[in-house]
């Protein structure tokens, strides 16, 4: 116990002591900083370990009935002043073991206690109880944690899901914002993608897909932020307790979020295609639907990873922003693959943004043979030649797109296992 007495008036302090005595009573043992004790409380204790500034022992030992032993040490010492019948003997202990006590006598305490009796009895207790007895063993444990690997991850995601489940503020607001967003797409792309017959019309189809990835995804990895912070600022506590590893934290973190993405992007998904009038292909539609909930996926663990690399939601705000912009101009919307230079076309294929595009065009217009009207080309050779998009190509990009939400999710646990933003 740190000082159980700060900030209360005597009444109050004699009472917790009461408490705390009675509970050593019943055989138990405790060890209590005091600061400032009354008379009664001080005598409440069984032995003292004082130490001076610089945490030098200076008395290890009993204090005995009404502080006799403690009383007697101390005046044992030459030219130390008597303690006044009716003094606090703690106020005592304290003003004639002071470093300006000790200037004006020529002592120091620490030596006068290391040259002790009282010394060399403590010496041979602490050498006696650190010898282990005849026939034992030394403690072990199979593993460093009282529960499995899987017993831990199962923990882990009921606590994670216990506490999305008590956040409206992030799970309800997310999924509201996701229905608001889909209303406003839908009713300005309103059944544009139905429209195919010109260039212009595959662009404005792209422009609704490519804006769409990029308000929702720097939304969906934004909002997860803060809450990882706080939730990071939690498992640091219960780590340290040893209730769980850094991997089954970061499993529960990083699968509670599937359900809500599915639903949000479901709710999203529907809205949108039907609003802004795509094929209604079940194969096209299951793509769609396919690409959007990888892409909020990813996005989400990236907002987790940009957590986990940073020591605060600030600086993880600040980075996220840079890959928002550098994901945005190599998306492939701004200047298509084939058109960038060829020292950067290489960050095109690793910019995830590209791939998320990539997926839903090819798998709306990219089996599409219809000339488009302007030009006479049909639109799966005009995909090929001015995006370098094929629909054949398809299934690599579906792989890929999960995968970087694979990857930012693995990255992501092996941030929090690895890096610690803790304050000492």
């Amino acid at each position: 116990m740190d000082e159980p007495t700060s900030g209360l008036d005597a009444r109050a302090a004699a009472i917790v002591m009461r408490t705390v005595r009675n509970t050593v009573d019943t055989g138990r043992t405790v060890v209590c900083t005091i600061h400032q004790p009354s008379i009664d409380i001080f005598e409440a204790f069984d032995e003292l370990f004082l130490m001076k500034r610089g945490g030098e022992e200076i008395y290890v030992g009993p204090l005995g009935h009404q502080s006799c032993d403690l009383i007697q040490y101390f005046e044992g010492i030459e030219r130390v002043s008597k303690i006044k019948p009716g003094y606090n003997p703690a106020t005592w202990m304290l003003e004639v073991t002071s470093q300006a006590q000790e200037d004006i006598l020529g002592v120091s305490f620490a030596e006068v206690y290391k040259n002790s009796d009282l010394y060399q009895r403590n010496q041979s207790v602490i050498r006696d109880i650190s010898r282990a007895p005849a026939g034992s063993k030394d403690l072990y444990f199979p593993t460093q944690y009282s529960q499995s690997s899987i017993t831990q991850c199962m923990a882990c995601l009921w606590k994670q899901h216990l506490s999305y489940w008590r956040n409206p503020q992030y799970t309800v607001v997310r999924f509201f914002f996701s229905l608001v967003v889909a209303l406003m797409f839908g009713t300005i792309f309103w059944q544009l993608g139905g429209k195919r017959s010109r260039t212009q019309d595959l662009f404005n189809a792209m422009g609704s897909m490519y804006a769409a990835v990029l308000f929702m995804g720097i939304s969906y990895s934004s909002s997860v932020q803060p809450v990882v912070a706080v939730e990071r600022t939690v498992f640091y506590r219960e780590r340290a307790a040893g209730m769980y590893s850094a991997l089954p934290y970061a499993f529960g973190q990083v699968v509670v979020e599937l359900p809500y993405v599915l639903v949000q992007s479901l709710a999203y998904g529907v809205i949108v295609y039907a609003m802004i009038g795509f094929q209604w292909d079940v194969k096209k539609f299951c793509w769609y639907l396919y690409f959007m909930y990888f892409t909020l996926l990813y996005f989400t663990y990236y907002g987790m990873l940009a957590v986990g690399l940073t020591p605060s939601y600030n600086i993880a705000s600040i980075v996220s922003s840079f890959f928002y912009g550098v994901w945005n101009l190599f998306s492939g919307f701004v200047i298509s693959r084939p058109t960038m230079p060829v020292w950067w076309r290489w960050y095109s294929w690793v910019c995830p943004v590209s791939w998320t595009l990539y997926g839903l065009v090819a798998s709306q217009f990219g089996d599409l043979t219809e000339p488009l009207q302007d030009s006479g080309v049909p639109i799966n050779a005009f995909l090929k030649s001015f995006f370098g998009f094929e629909h054949d190509f398809l299934g690599v990009v579906a792989v890929v797109t999960a995968g970087f939400a694979v990857l930012f999710a693995v990255a992501f646990g092996l941030s929090i296992k690895v890096l610690n933003f803790q304050r000492r």
